[in-house]
């Protein structure tokens, strides 16, 4: 792949973004190229094109119709009004959002044919809930690395409706090719897979939830509006997707391991959904998933705005880190079922114990199978590029460490190892 360009700070990016960025911006002034309608108007007319207009309702209550709709138009007027995109972050948004709306019309077509999958039965789903860089990613592969358990292809997160023959391992693996050409550190950031387990992130944003619209643009009245809004039709449409996949994938019947940091924002409206659940949390210093969740969002913001501010990131996911725990805190404290929890150092130090008191607190059983399907699991990540981001955020927090009120102590706040 040859030598990385250096990261020199949190809002550097590729000499190539810029490059790319002037060539959309020359199009755009010439004719070459049309300039993205962000108007919802403009998005459902290109998405929705060769559509049939019913599969917009196709297995869905109309609340959850007009609750996509309301998002919509929320979402386009804050991408207009506040996000001061770049040439390069309006292509991404038109290309985003039309996708969006026409995967939304493919699962309506795919449901009216086959609406026997909405009732797939699902064997209790092990949902893993932290903070975004809280070690989830590591405690969400080492589970789905159990041959007992089955997880979530990034392919699939991001491309949901099923397909015959199933292109999206390709189509994944080409978008992340480009991904990475364009960003050379994205797998600092997250390591990725076309095929691999992964977070489910690409079903919330199906449905329009702010999770990853907020993590790339900044657009806080979106943001506002989505958090202080039931986000119940979200996760329905989130289960509608959860028992299409399943049904399609022939592994309803083995717990399937699932993870955002969305998830701790909303977590009544995922028990609502999913009431079976075995929750494992996910702790790690408040301070330390500040500077790698503001690296995080300053890495993707970049390349699609030039107005993004270093101060402003950290005080909103300052704000954000807050929120999430609070709100976990507050549904874990009611919930009923088995709850785990695994703190970020232990992890690092003995990964073996922790997930053994894991499986212990849930009631699994750790075979061993499991045990040396996650050492596998481990040997793959052991030298991933991932890891060099915890030199580049420290080296960049050159401020003075903000201080964390009750709610900022350790990650999620919930306490115990098992409910």
């Amino acid at each position: 792949m040859g030598n990385k360009p250096v990261r020199r700070h949190l809002l550097d990016r590729s000499p190539r973004v810029d490059r790319l960025n002037a060539l959309i911006a020359k199009g755009f002034e010439r004719g070459w190229l049309f300039v993205p309608d962000l108007s919802p108007e403009a998005i459902w007319k290109a998405g929705a094109k060769g559509h049939d207009p019913a599969d917009e309702h196709s297995g869905r209550l109309p609340e959850d119709v007009a609750d996509f709709r309301l998002r919509l138009d929320r979402l386009c007027e804050a991408l207009s009004s506040e996000a001061a995109l770049n040439p390069l972050g309006q292509v991404f948004a038109w290309g985003q959002l039309t996708r969006i709306v026409a995967q939304r019309h493919r699962l309506g077509a795919y449901w009216r044919k086959h609406p026997e999958v909405l009732e797939t039965q699902l064997a209790p789903p092990i949902v893993v809930v932290g903070q975004m860089r809280a070690g989830t990613t590591r405690i969400h592969r080492l589970l789905a690395a159990d041959p007992a358990h089955c997880a979530t292809r990034f392919c699939d997160s991001w491309n949901p409706a099923p397909q015959s023959p199933d292109l999206r391992p390709m189509k994944s693996a080409a978008a992340l090719a480009f991904a990475h050409w364009l960003n050379p550190w994205l797998e600092t950031i997250h390591p990725f897979g076309a095929s691999r387990a992964d977070e489910e992130l690409g079903w919330l944003a199906a449905a329009l939830d702010h999770c990853a619209a907020e993590a790339q643009w900044r657009i806080p009245s979106f943001t506002a509006f989505s958090e202080n809004r039931d986000p119940l039709p979200v996760y329905r449409e989130f289960a509608r997707i959860l028992r299409t996949d399943a049904a399609h994938c022939g592994n309803a019947g083995r717990p399937r391991v699932m993870k955002t940091p969305q998830f701790a924002e909303d977590l009544p409206s995922l028990f609502a959904v999913l009431p079976e659940a075995r929750i494992v949390v996910a702790r790690r210093s408040s301070e330390d998933v500040l500077e790698s969740a503001v690296s995080l969002v300053a890495n993707q913001m970049a390349m699609q705005t030039d107005a993004a501010e270093e101060a402003a990131l950290r005080a909103e996911w300052q704000r954000k880190i807050a929120l999430r725990e609070e709100r976990a805190d507050a549904a874990l404290r009611t919930f009923s079922g088995r709850v785990a929890e695994v703190d970020f150092a232990a992890l690092g130090e003995d990964w073996q114990s922790a997930i053994a008191d894991v499986y212990d607190a849930l009631g699994l059983t750790l075979d061993d199978a499991a045990r040396q399907a996650m050492a596998r699991e481990m040997l793959k990540g052991k030298n991933g590029a991932h890891r060099r981001h915890r030199s580049q955020w420290r080296q960049f927090a050159r401020a003075a460490r903000p201080t964390f009120g009750p709610a900022g102590g350790n990650g999620l706040g919930a306490q115990g190892n098992a409910r």
